[in-house]
Order: structure tokens, then sequence, then C-alpha cells
């Protein structure tokens, strides 16, 4: 085989897997289901008469001429559209009824997003592919004292569905599966930020927040370091063990701060 054969070869192959790959991501996405306070506009083929926008009632239901109430809550476009036109069709008005629904307004899917975030609230799902990270950043972004790591909690076929996800990390450690499709229903809740205390003989004592791989002598750094009667051999850290118990450590200044841990620089004796 000639080299540009060759090459062309590879490359139809390579496109091929590609675009498999992007249709199996896509059907993994969920469909959007209609829910209460959705507007919906309900269009028959060669049917203008048949024409109508509604809204989604509490209970799933919409009204129709000539079949009269439909529940359609709880359905993918799809699936209402085939409802609809079987109910036509079952009830001899239409033979062979072509129905299409346009979504209008979101009502009915909406997201919870709580906790330390810059603008708390439920917002409603405008694709049906929306992402966690997508959330949280229509609800203005995670606070300053917020953590890094958010609760996600929710229904997955019709099981209890609860997962802990570092925002973060989606993006530092290139974890982009983690950046989940939301539903309708989800409660995302974003917890404050781990704190680390800080108290002696340093500049400016006080509360801070846990970095990431922040260390203890970073620590020291972000509280104006030791005053001029403070010493590094006094250090101690009172830290919380596993049974609940706290205990005093004396760490290596290159040891990992935990969320809680209380910073002690004593006085120097000299």
């Amino acid at each position: 085989m000639p080299p540009f054969q060759r090459w062309l070869t590879v490359l139809l192959l390579v496109i091929g897997v590609a675009l498999a790959a992007g249709a199996s991501a896509q059907d993994t996405l969920p469909e959007y289901k209609l829910g209460p306070g959705d507007t919906i506009r309900i269009q028959v083929f060669q049917n203008p008469d048949l024409t109508l926008e509604t809204r989604v009632t509490e209970n799933g239901n919409i009204t129709f001429p000539l079949i009269g109430a439909a529940r359609v809550g709880g359905l993918s476009i799809a699936q209402a559209e085939q409802r609809i036109a079987r109910a036509l069709q079952s009830g001899g008005f239409i033979k062979q009824p072509q129905v299409n629904i346009l979504l209008l307004q979101n009502r009915g899917n909406q997201v919870s997003v709580l906790g330390l975030v810059n603008r708390p609230g439920r917002f409603p799902l405008e694709t049906s592919n929306t992402r966690l990270s997508e959330m949280v950043a229509i609800a203005g972004g995670i606070a300053p004292a917020g953590a890094d790591v958010v609760i996600l909690a929710g229904t997955r076929d019709d099981k209890t569905f609860r997962k802990e996800i570092d925002i973060a990390n989606i993006f530092l450690g290139k974890r982009l599966q983690d950046d989940v499709v939301v539903a309708g229903g989800d409660v995302i809740y974003v917890h404050r930020a781990p704190m680390f205390y800080i108290y002696g003989e340093v500049q400016r004592a006080g509360a801070y927040r846990v970095e990431r791989d922040m260390t203890i002598r970073q620590a020291l750094a972000l509280g104006g370091g030791l005053s001029p009667r403070g010493t590094e051999r006094g250090l101690s850290v009172f830290r919380r063990a596993a049974d609940g118990t706290v205990e005093s450590v004396s760490p290596n200044l290159n040891d990992r701060v935990r969320p809680d841990d209380v910073l002690n620089v004593r006085e120097s004796l000299f």
C-alpha cells in the first residue's frame, strides 16, 4: 500500500474511533424529564388547530384538545410526544399523528445549591447535560470560606445517590470524570473549608483556612511568622486522634497541616 493510502487509512480510523467515542458519551447523558411548572408547545403535523402552549401542572398533567388530560410529568420529551400521539390515534381522531413538543420554559427540573456559595438557591436545568461545575458557577461559585469538596445528593435509578467531589481536583488532577451530570431534584452542598488555628508567639494569631497540601512551615508563615520571643523548638500541635481524643505532637516543619490542628508556638527560654 502506498504511503499516502496508509496515512489516509490511519486518519479515517482515528476519526471513526473519535466519533464512536463521542456517540457513546452522548448516549450516557440522561434525557431531560418534564416536570411541574414546565411550559411546552405542542404541535401536530398538518393540524395547526391542535397547536397548544401549556404548563405542566403540579401533578404532572396537561390538558390537550380531543384527548383531555394527559400525564407527561416524569417523561422525556420523546416519550411525551409518543403518549399524546398514541392517545390521538387510539381515540380515532388522527390516523398517524406526528407530534412535536418544544420546551419553552424550564421550571420543573431544578437543582438546589446550598451552603457556602455566593448565590445559594434553586436553579433550573437549562439543558439535560448540565454538569456539577456549571451548577456551582451558576450559583456564583464557591465563597472564600467554602471548601473545595462539595456534596452532591439526589436520586439515580430510583436509588438514593450521594457523592463527595473535589471540585478543584477535577481540573488540577485532570479527573474530568468526576464532573458528573446533575439531574432535577439534586442538592449540591458546600461546607465550610477546613480550618487550622495558631496562637502563642506568632505575629498574627488566629484561625486560617487549610490550603491544599499546606505544610506546618507555610502555616507559620501565614500567621506572620514567629514573634521576636518565639522559637520553632517550642512548637507543638494539638491534633484530634481517630478515637476523638486530642493529643499534643511535636511536628516536623514539612509535615502537612490537618483540619482543626491547633499550633502553639511557645516563648524561647533564652
